[in-house]
């Protein structure tokens, strides 16, 4: 089979999009958290590619075109956000505490468990923007001179395993308080487990929302100065 008829960006383009929306059928049908439409297409894909031994360069072509809508698409996160405004004048000072609290745990436990299982440094610096939404961590993985394809795994693992466990934490503590929740997922998973914050309650998804710019904005200040820690 002539496999060069693939090597165009409509490929790419088409195998995720057709891969997304079977593994969405498979959640739909299952309703159980761990088939995340996400995790599923993605395994969908790289079954695909290896199979037919595709060149990753040919679905590349289109997935970079798909990565490119990222950002797009997590601005529109700003809309629950708008909505719970007056939440957020009114709680300003913890939403900022936890959102300090949390992009320093999400950097230091990166560096913690990576020094402890004696991961070299490049792979450390590729792990430190896992809790932050995939456009700036691509971004911040270049600047602490990390590998971006390795950001990018780890925050899709980091993001699905917020979606999926999230309701279970919050039950487990007894995490009660919709900001509480909301400050929570966002600040430790970004825009995957925002998705599961926004099904939670209105309150969970907007303060949610919040934290994924609060993350991303702290984790760029405050990473530079605790890689000295490596």
């Amino acid at each position: 089979m002539d496999l060069t008829i693939l090597n165009t960006p409509f490929f790419g383009i088409i195998i995720t999009i057709l891969a997304f929306n079977i593994a969405l059928y498979i959640f739909k049908k299952s309703n159980l958290p761990i088939l995340n439409p996400l995790l599923i297409g993605t395994m969908i894909i790289m079954l695909i590619i290896e199979y037919f031994n595709i060149p990753l360069d040919y679905y590349k072509k289109g997935g970079d075109m798909m990565i490119f809508f990222l950002a797009p698409a997590t601005i529109a996160l700003a809309l629950p956000l708008y909505r719970q405004l007056n939440k957020l004048k009114t709680h300003y000072i913890p939403i900022l505490i936890g959102g300090i609290v949390g992009a320093c745990s999400a950097i230091l436990s990166v560096i913690f468990i990576g020094k402890l299982l004696g991961l070299n440094t490049v792979i450390l610096k590729s792990f430190i923007p896992k809790s932050i939404t995939t456009p700036l961590g691509i971004e911040l993985s270049e600047v602490l001179g990390g590998i971006p394809a390795i950001t990018i795994f780890a925050i899709i693992i980091t993001g699905i395993t917020g979606n999926i466990l999230a309701p279970i934490i919050c039950k487990i503590f007894k995490i009660n308080h919709p900001i509480a929740k909301g400050l929570g997922i966002g600040i430790s998973s970004h825009a995957v487990g925002t998705a599961k914050a926004i099904e939670m309650g209105e309150i969970e998804g907007g303060m949610s929302a919040l934290s994924i710019v609060i993350a991303g904005i702290l984790t760029f200040i405050i990473a530079p100065f605790l890689i000295f820690l490596i």
